[in-house]
């Protein structure tokens, strides 16, 4: 049986790793050559604390549900509080390279980041979604963290927290950045799960599905096609500027069409068939993306704006 370890605090994170006191209670910056104490047994670790990770060698392995992924070198990770991973038996190695810095939600409370965080959703990425950086991007990365892990270190006074929290907001952008960049060279790739994409929702309305599960969500297509929901979504954002809850609803709208046009169906029952709970919420988002109500369409198709 897998146990399962709560880290809620900085203190929290420099116990379990061995690092010894921290000097600032928020905000921490370490290497894995500074860890002095392993997984002994294969662990499950929930964490209070975002952290970002660069790991230059494949020393740690890390899963999510049945799937473990080794690091790559030159690969950052990205956490939000409350997530979990999977953490297997491993001792700490001193000729490991990377970083890690972690922090705790309330270091950027009283910040303009505290509030921008929801736009970095690579957080919310899974460990194989991970950013890939070449060697300058890496240079730029590890020159920021260390900003901010020498900030850490120092005596705190009234500028500690602005300083740290513009330098990680820095560090985000700059990760936003790469990640475009890692969108564009992987256009063959993107194409391919946006094919898969629009498959999944072909063979999930040629079944029974919609009457069972309902409307197909962003998380149950992500599942699927083997990304997490906001990857999928950022993807199909850089690819075709609609993220994938509008590529959903957009392909009910045709499908709605369709069967308006070439049935005798009843509109509730159109509704039902594309796995609406209630028919006006299909009439609601029919007449947002199309202008005209279904029943109008269905007596003059030419008038949707």
């Amino acid at each position: 049986m897998t146990n399962t370890l709560h880290i809620n605090s900085i203190s929290d994170l420099h116990a379990a790793l061995g690092l010894g006191a921290p000097t600032h209670p928020l905000v921490s910056f370490f290497k894995p050559s500074q860890v002095k104490q392993g997984v002994k047994e294969d662990v499950k670790i929930c964490f209070d604390l975002f952290l970002i990770s660069l790991k230059d060698s494949a020393h740690c392995t890390v899963g999510y549900g049945h799937t473990t992924y080794d690091f790559d070198k030159g690969t950052m990770t990205f956490m939000a509080p409350g997530q979990e991973v999977l953490i297997a038996a491993t001792e700490p190695l001193e000729d490991s390279l990377g970083w890690t810095i972690a922090f705790h939600p309330k270091l950027i409370a009283r910040s303009d980041l505290y509030n921008k965080m929801s736009d970095y959703s690579f957080f919310e990425y899974q460990t194989n979604e991970g950013l890939h950086l070449s060697e300058r991007e890496r240079v730029m990365a590890t020159d920021i963290a260390s900003s901010i892990a020498n900030e850490a270190e120092m005596n705190m006074d009234k500028h500690t927290q602005s300083l740290i929290s513009s330098n990680l907001e820095l560090l985000l952008k700059y990760c936003t950045r790469f990640y475009d960049r890692q969108f564009i060279v992987r256009s063959d790739l993107n194409h391919d799960y946006i094919r898969r994409f629009n498959q999944l929702l072909d063979s999930y309305y040629q079944s029974d599905k919609p009457f069972e599960e309902g409307i197909p969500t962003v998380q149950y297509c992500g599942k699927e096609i083997g990304l997490s929901p906001y990857y999928l979504s950022d993807l199909l954002k850089k690819e075709t500027g609609k993220n994938a809850l509008e590529h959903i609803h957009l392909f009910l709208i045709e499908r709605a069409k369709s069967l308006i046009l070439k049935t005798n169906d009843s509109i509730t029952q159109i509704a039902y068939e594309l796995g609406f709970e209630y028919p006006q919420h299909f009439s609601k988002l029919f007449k947002a993306k199309t202008g005209v109500s279904p029943r109008q369409y269905r007596n003059d198709p030419t008038a949707t704006g």
